[in-house]
């Protein structure tokens, strides 16, 4: 059986009504990102980046998995898959998809703020202050911010070697380590891109690029390969 990795980002979960984080201003939800999503933030004012992310997770939970998220569901009837992706939100997981590895932590857990391997659920919409891992240190979102390393990198780097295929939906992949991703597959990898501004580069042979949003394109692209 093949093996499939799909990268998704921020576009595959705007369907679902996911806000991007950075705005055209460059703001995050009317924060600059040196606010709320570093641990220099987090060191001068933890209540203001749990607000933050509290209303991100209240955000996420209400939305629902869309077209794009179940499409690649279906994939897994024909071909080993793997999803990596950037996004912290669980609407992959919540569509069925088995295997999800988020390169940039998930809304959804919390880490000690001292041991980044203790890490829990967050079960309740809201963390606070006082919330204590076992070694008694404050619990902060398990979010990789600007500035810390991707520790999850190390594993998604082995699967791009043995891809068959390779789906990139919703991102433009300019950001790393993400972005360098590509470099560790096969070079005659056969590769799609599915985002009405793909900036890849269009005169790769080996890469299809699907100017569509992702609801619409990636269910056609799902049962193409499935044929």
């Amino acid at each position: 059986m093949k093996n499939i990795i799909i990268l998704t980002g921020a576009g595959i979960s705007a369907e679902s009504g996911i806000k991007t984080f950075r705005g055209s201003d460059g703001l995050w939800e009317n924060h600059k990102v040196t606010d709320v999503a570093t641990p220099e933030a987090w060191q001068r004012d933890p209540e203001l980046v749990l607000r933050f992310y509290n209303q991100r997770r209240k955000q996420i939970r209400q939305a629902q998995p869309n077209k794009a998220h179940h499409a690649l569901v279906d994939l897994e009837k024909g071909f080993n898959v793997n999803i990596i992706t950037q996004n912290i939100d669980d609407l992959h997981e919540r569509a069925g998809s088995t295997n999800v590895m988020h390169l940039h932590g998930e809304i959804n857990q919390s880490r000690s703020s001292i041991d980044e391997s203790l890490i829990y659920d967050v079960r309740d919409v809201e963390m606070k202050m006082g919330e204590l891992c076992e070694l008694n240190s404050q619990l902060r979102p398990n979010i990789v911010w600007f500035g810390e390393a991707v520790p999850m990198i190390e594993q998604a780097i082995p699967l791009m070697d043995k891809a068959d295929i390779i789906i990139v939906i919703g991102t433009s992949l300019q950001v790393y380590p993400a972005a360098g991703l590509l470099d560790f597959a096969q070079p005659n990898t056969k590769v799609y891109n599915i985002d009405p501004n793909s900036t890849m580069d269009s005169t790769d042979n080996n890469l299809t690029i699907i100017k569509q949003n992702a609801g619409i394109a990636a269910p056609q692209l799902v049962q193409q390969l499935l044929n």
